[in-house]
């Protein structure tokens, strides 16, 4: 009797974590078209305007902002991503090992003489490093309160200040990007020094000759560091749907599992009853024969 306490204790802890998983991946599916809507209805403006600065800069001359000046690489910061909360499958270990990657592959010197810096946006990424001594820069867990532009514009202001006072000379961004629930896509960028236009060489007869106004270089000069702001915050957004992705597929997987496991202690159950009945009538026949005999 024992096996079949212990095993109706089991079925009632798998079935109550059944019960959350299945509220927890509702709660997650609702967020998760929340945060759809924000990054596919941001996506085509970050998009279109990054398209926009590459078609004007890719005529100017080296130097037209200091956003765009490329310097010997001395010191380096790299952002990183991820989520506060975990549940949410491989989404935080996934980023947190490409940034380990990344600094292995290309800036091992650089953290070995402390010439390299952490940014994380999100707890679980902050932990993670902070725990093994990296220079982290700043502390931004809180940005998932309250998700706006204005707010993610103040941690890109610092990092482009940073890059002007020279700082840092490079920085590189760390991000889920997100495709379906299913699906998220890890990206490596450079924010810091905005990556160079390729020039091309027009060749079709009917290319449109713009009039600008005001000059083409200052509308790129006031095009950069928007740009700049912008394309962290779709990485930010990106990573914010790809997580309630995450954890609404790692839900679904659980709640399938403990349904799995379910079925499994049930028969257990069954089973270790059944011994249990036959032990017991075996006993009385036993016990019935022993009387009858004596």
């Amino acid at each position: 009797m024992a096996n079949l306490k212990e095993v109706r204790i089991r079925i009632s802890s798998v079935s109550s974590t059944q019960q959350i998983t299945k509220a927890m991946k509702m709660v997650s599916a609702a967020k998760l078209k929340r945060a759809t809507n924000a990054i596919i209805q941001l996506r085509p403006y970050a998009n279109k305007l990054k398209e926009i600065l590459a078609n004007l800069s890719a005529s100017l001359e080296d130097g037209v902002s200091v956003y765009t000046q490329e310097r010997e690489v001395k010191n380096v910061l790299v952002v990183l991503v991820t989520s506060n909360r975990g549940l949410a499958g491989a989404f935080n270990m996934n980023v947190i090992k490409t940034t380990n990657n990344l600094i292995a592959e290309k800036y091992s010197a650089f953290h070995k003489s402390g010439n390299l810096h952490i940014a994380a946006i999100g707890k679980k990424g902050q932990d993670y490093f902070e725990k093994r001594k990296y220079n982290m820069i700043g502390n931004n867990n809180d940005i998932y309160n309250h998700l706006h532009f204005e707010d993610v514009s103040k941690i890109t202001e610092s990092i482009m200040q940073g890059f002007v006072d020279g700082k840092y000379d490079k920085v590189e961004v760390i991000y889920n990007q997100f495709r379906n629930a299913a699906v998220q896509i890890l990206t490596t960028e450079q924010l810091l020094p905005v990556p160079k236009a390729e020039k091309k060489v027009q060749v079709s007869s009917n290319q449109i000759d713009y009039i600008l106004e005001p000059s083409k270089a200052e509308i790129v000069e006031e095009l950069i560091p928007k740009n700049i702001k912008l394309q962290l915050y779709k990485a930010v957004l990106d990573s914010h749907a790809s997580e309630h992705g995450a954890r609404m597929t790692a839900m679904d997987k659980a709640t399938d599992n403990a349904g799995d496991l379910l079925k499994k202690l049930k028969l257990a159950y069954n089973q270790a009853r059944q011994a249990a009945i036959t032990t017991e009538l075996s006993e009385i026949v036993s016990g019935a024969a022993a009387l009858s005999n004596g």
